[in-house]
């Protein structure tokens, strides 16, 4: 009986997994939602709610002019992570890479 729930098991956890990637659109999804993105928090989150009360964001530029605390690099970074705005994901690329540490 193991030898057949393990396999199930890890199948169930894959499509979850999978689920919890899907993508959050920015002028849908909820508060909580937004949140399930690596990097917003409820902070953030709340931003975005308030910035959308004026309407829907028409894309990630007019996202990034009207939401504080979201810059190109965030904005590379929340889309690798899931967030679309208008469907569409960051087209500004791949988010930069951290700068290395001077030696010291």
């Amino acid at each position: 009986m193991k030898r057949v729930l393990r396999p199930v098991a890890a199948l169930l956890f894959a499509a979850f997994a999978f689920n919890a990637m899907a993508a959050v659109d920015a002028n849908q999804a909820s508060q909580a939602e937004l949140e399930t993105v690596k990097g917003i928090g409820p902070g953030l989150s709340a931003k975005i709610l308030e910035a959308r009360k004026t309407g829907a964001f028409k894309n990630w530029s007019d996202m990034v002019e009207r939401v504080p605390g979201i810059g190109d690099g965030n904005a590379a970074r929340f889309s690798q992570a899931g967030l679309t705005v208008a469907g569409a994901a960051y087209p500004g690329g791949e988010a930069k890479a951290a700068k290395p540490a001077k030696a010291k």
